[in-house]
């Protein structure tokens, strides 16, 4: 007979347990795990996913490392990816756009899936119906020297506007503000002001390609789609955890995750909406 209070005697249903990668800033990998709980549809304590977060603001800046001024971060990615594993996570999310430049590096490094938050994003703004001919970039300068979206949309035949110079000095602005801590009325005008610049040259959706904007800035800021990354990665996470139910494993056996050909279809999100839009 189940314990009283019990909510419900029916069995749960088993779940991959997911690794964050995070610190990159502490910020984002909170909103980053707040976004992961509200996506997971759950009842009950029970229903949620288990998740293992090592939180390593001491991986090195990678903005810094890929404009040449700073130190390769892929030893730091790559042990931290490792911790995850031996913490017993069955695959791995990374709520930094940036240090999805050193992806293949991490993947090559640990024997669990490492989720590719470009990737999906780029999927969920092919998925937007009808596509949009250009795509506002706000990222981090080092995530637009690696070319990740530029490579990311153009395979997918979709435009890209991205900040002037000057303006990138103020998305980075941004940016460092958010990673202080400093989420004042004024960082947030700012962010409206960059978005607001690519939009007045043709962009019809913007891509928060940096997990620290969607703190500054939503779909209630601008009249047009925003993707936010930190969502779209979380639904993904969410996804993959509770494709399949994994196979009895004994300690030392891989986890296997198997992905479906083809681009993704991702729950598709505004900055500010923990609610997934419809599927296409």
């Amino acid at each position: 007979m189940p314990a009283t209070g019990d909510v419900s005697t029916e069995p749960r249903a088993a779940h991959r347990i997911v690794g964050v990668l995070g610190g990159m800033g502490p910020l984002a990998t909170a909103d980053f795990y707040a976004k992961l709980v509200r996506l997971t549809p759950a009842r009950a304590d029970q229903d949620h996913l288990r998740v293992v977060i090592d939180s390593n603001p001491k991986i090195p800046d990678r903005t810094a490392a890929l404009t040449g001024e700073g130190p390769d971060p892929t030893p730091a990615l790559v042990a931290t990816a490792r911790a995850l594993v031996r913490a017993g996570a069955e695959l791995i999310a990374i709520p930094c756009n940036s240090a999805h430049a050193f992806l293949s590096a991490v993947r090559q490094g640990v024997t669990v899936p490492v989720l590719d938050m470009v990737d999906e994003v780029a999927a969920a703004v092919a998925a937007l119906d009808p596509a949009p001919r250009a795509i506002g970039l706000l990222a981090a300068s080092g995530t637009l020297r690696a070319g990740l979206y530029q490579r990311a949309l153009a395979a997918r035949r979709i435009g890209l506007v991205e900040p002037t110079p000057d303006e990138q000095e103020a998305v980075m602005a941004v940016i460092r503000a958010v990673k202080t801590g400093d989420l004042a009325p004024g960082v947030r005008e700012r962010a409206r002001e960059s978005a607001g610049k690519l939009i007045e040259r043709g962009a019809e959706a913007l891509v928060l390609g940096c997990t620290e904007l969607p703190l500054v800035l939503g779909s209630q800021d601008v009249p047009v789609p925003v993707f936010d990354s930190t969502a779209i990665l979380a639904a993904a996470a969410v996804r993959e955890a509770t494709r399949i139910e994994p196979r009895s494993r004994r300690p030392g056996d891989r986890a296997r995750v198997e992905f479906p050909g083809g681009p993704q279809r991702l729950f598709q999100h505004s900055a500010g909406s923990s609610k997934p839009a419809r599927r296409s």
